[in-house]
C-alpha cells in the first residue's frame, strides 16, 4: 500500500477526557487573621497584669477561699437560690394560668402582678420589706419584727420578684406549642391533665429551659443584694473579713471566684438540660 493511500485513511476520532477540576483556593482572611492576633495579646496582657499585680494578694485569696465563714455564706447563697427559684416557679405557674385563663379577672389579676412587680427595682422590694413592720407592726397577734428575720424577708422578696418573670417564661413557653397539637390531644380523648403532662409541657420545656436557666444564673448573682439588709450570704461573709482586715480587694476576688466557679457549673447543667429537651427536634440549640 502506496504512501498516499495510507494518508488517505480515515483517522479514529479522539475521545475527549474528564474536564480538568477548577483548583479552588481558599479566601485569604487576613483581617480576621489580624485581629485575632491582636485580641490574643490584648489577652495575654490583661491576664499578665492580673497575675502580676500584688494588690490582688493571691496568697490571701487562697488563705480565705476555702474558710468556715465564707463556705458557710456560699451554702446560704446556693440554699436561697434553690428555694427563690422554687417558689418563684410554682407562683409563676400559677401567674401563667391566670394570664392564660378565659376569665378576665384571673387575666387581670396575673397581668397586674407581673406589672407591679416588674416595674419596682428588687432593692427596693427588699427594703420595704424589710422595713414592713412600719406599716404593719402585728400579723395575727405577732410583732411583724419577730416574724420575718433578714433571711425570711430575703425569701419573701425575691421569691415575688423571680415569679413575675417565671411567669411571662413559662407562659410563652406554653404559647409556644402548636395548638394543632392540643386539638389533636383532644381528639383523641385524652385528658387535661393527660394533655398538659404528655403534650404541652414536653413541648414548652423546649422554650422554657433556656431562660429559666438564665434566671437561675441571674438569681445566683442576685442573691449578692441581701447583703444590704445583713444577710449572710457570699458576699456578706466577704465583707464581714474585709472590715476585720483591710483586705478589700483580695476577699472581692474570694467572692468573684466561688460565683465564677457556680455559674459555670450551672452553665454546664443548662446546656445538658437544653440538649435533653431538645431530642427530636433535628438538633441542639
Amino acid at each position: 500500500m502506496s504512501s498516499d493511500t495510507l494518508a488517505q485513511a480515515p483517522t479514529a476520532p479522539e475521545i475527549p477526557g474528564p474536564p480538568a477540576v477548577p483548583r479552588i483556593v481558599p479566601q485569604r482572611r487576613y483581617g480576621q487573621w489580624t485581629a485575632a492576633v491582636v485580641v490574643l495579646v490584648l489577652l495575654g496582657l490583661a491576664i499578665t497584669s492580673v497575675v502580676r499585680n500584688r494588690a490582688f494578694q493571691w496568697d490571701v485569696v487562697a488563705e480565705y477561699f476555702t474558710t468556715g465563714s465564707v463556705l458557710r455564706g456560699l451554702w446560704l447563697t446556693l440554699w436561697l437560690t434553690a428555694v427563690v427559684m422554687t417558689l418563684g416557679f410554682a407562683l409563676g405557674t400559677l401567674l401563667a394560668a391566670f394570664r392564660l385563663s378565659a376569665n378576665p379577672v384571673l387575666r387581670a389579676v396575673g397581668w397586674g402582678y407581673v406589672w407591679l412587680f416588674r416595674s419596682i427595682p428588687i432593692l427596693v422590694q427588699l427594703l420595704l420589706w424589710f422595713n414592713i413592720g412600719a406599716l404593719y407592726p402585728t400579723v395575727l397577734g405577732v410583732k411583724t419584727v419577730d416574724l420575718l428575720s433578714p433571711v425570711a424577708v430575703a425569701v419573701v422578696g425575691l421569691t415575688l420578684h423571680e415569679a413575675a418573670y417565671a411567669a411571662e417564661v413559662v407562659r410563652g413557653g406554653i404559647l409556644s406549642v402548636d395548638r394543632g397539637q392540643i386539638e389533636a390531644a383532644q381528639a383523641l380523648g385524652l385528658s387535661r391533665w393527660r394533655r398538659w403532662r404528655r403534650i404541652v409541657l414536653p413541648q414548652a420545656m423546649r422554650s422554657i429551659v433556656p431562660p429559666a436557666g438564665n434566671m437561675l444564673i441571674g438569681t445566683l448573682k442576685g442573691t449578692s443584694i441581701v447583703s444590704v439588709i445583713a444577710v449572710n450570704d457570699l458576699l456578706f461573709s466577704a465583707q464581714l473579713i474585709y472590715h476585720r482586715t483591710y483586705q478589700v480587694i483580695p476577699l472581692l476576688m474570694v467572692a468573684t471566684l466561688w460565683y465564677a466557679v457556680v455559674t459555670t457549673v450551672l452553665g454546664i447543667g443548662q446546656a445538658y438540660v437544653e440538649k435533653y429537651y431538645a431530642r427530636g427536634t433535628g438538633g441542639t440549640r
